[in-house]
């Protein structure tokens, strides 16, 4: 059984970035467990139960990708550039260090969102790879309306790990429906149509009939 952790800025970017990779590992017997470093809803002109609402859509996400728990932290929606990096850093290591993870998941460091930026920031500073780190594989994912929208005068997202999600498509599916107050009509970029799309490039290009691309952090063997 191997040890995952998801780092995301908010609740549905793991969905949009790896539900089928986070249903396979599920299958497969790992244990999965989910950090959100904001509500995603505070920094918005909405109420308090658009909070409660992201939430009940996270938990109902969870149960279908069969994770096993979900770590929800304080910090502002889209202000994580306003927080010391250290408090960030400081809440992930406790994390890490109490599951042990060997496999970690999270943003692509170039990703137009701020707070997407500062998760990716955050979680290599916590994993320094020091003698007895637990932590072996770091993977940074897509998420559409953020990674594809970054400057061009920027380091482009590179698809360097591809993982085939072709049998787990349909649970990544009813995982995105979870978050349907946060899904878009198409043609916006976060869109069933699109997310879709998106899946089935990544896995036409390298022989699947759905996938999921990371940019490789870091590999250790």
């Amino acid at each position: 059984m191997k040890k995952v952790l998801v780092v995301a800025a908010h609740a549905d970017d793991e969905v949009l970035g790896c539900a089928g990779t986070i249903a396979k590992h599920t299958a497969n017997g790992d244990h999965v467990e989910v950090i959100f470093l904001t509500d995603g809803v505070s920094s918005r002109p909405t109420s308090e139960n658009a909070k409660w609402q992201r939430e009940c859509s996270a938990e109902r996400a969870m149960q279908v990708l069969g994770i096993k728990s979900i770590h929800q932290a304080s910090f502002p929606d889209n202000q994580l550039d306003s927080v010391a990096l250290l408090n960030v850093v400081r809440y992930i290591e406790s994390i890490i260090q109490e599951l042990e993870p060997e496999y970690i998941y999270t943003h692509y460091g170039q990703d137009l969102n701020i707070d997407h930026q500062i998760c990716n920031q955050a979680v290599l500073t916590a994993c320094r790879p020091q003698l007895g780190h637990s932590v072996k594989k770091i993977f940074a994912f897509e998420v559409l309306s953020s990674t594809e929208w970054n400057s061009t005068s920027l380091p482009s997202f590179k698809a360097q790990y591809i993982n085939d999600i072709s049998d787990y498509w349909q649970l990544k599916k009813a995982a995105l429906q979870c978050y349907k107050e946060e899904l878009k009509q198409f043609p916006h970029s976060r869109s069933i149509e699109c997310i879709s799309a998106l899946a089935t490039l990544r896995g036409a290009t390298h022989g699947f009939t759905k996938a999921e691309a990371f940019y490789v952090e870091r590999i250790l063997s």
